[in-house]
């Protein structure tokens, strides 16, 4: 089954990450390199990306018709999307114990989400 594992984050602690020392950025890096060095190993991981700060989205909408676009960011939020995972793994359970390792779970909030096909849950 195949799992979206959305990594979000706040305005706060991407200031804070960017203060932090090298040495500790790059350790956080390295927990970074070593879960998806697993995932590609175990045949769980198919993408994942780092986003890029919301005030550079663009929010579209169509309206009788007419595609309107917007910039972000769009709402008074306090987490951000700041990546995610694409996995396929054989439970809820294993994507569980792959979220919990990603390293803003211990500051942030990790999502896990099924992705569903055209014709309902994937199986």
């Amino acid at each position: 089954m195949k799992y979206l594992v959305l990594i979000y984050t706040n305005p706060e602690a991407r200031q804070l990450w960017e203060q932090l020392p090298e040495a500790e950025q790059s350790a956080g890096l390295q927990a970074y390199a070593a879960l998806n060095e697993s995932l590609a190993a175990s045949g769980e991981m198919i993408v994942s990306e780092s986003l890029a700060d919301p005030s550079l989205a663009k929010h579209v909408t169509v309206r009788a018709g007419q595609a309107m676009t917007t910039d972000g960011p769009f709402a008074e939020a306090k987490e951000q999307l700041a990546g995610f995972y694409l996995i396929e793994c054989h439970s809820i359970e294993r994507a569980t114990e792959i979220a919990a390792r990603i390293p803003e779970a211990e500051v942030g909030v990790v999502e896990i989400r099924p992705v569903r096909t055209l014709s309902g849950l994937e199986m």
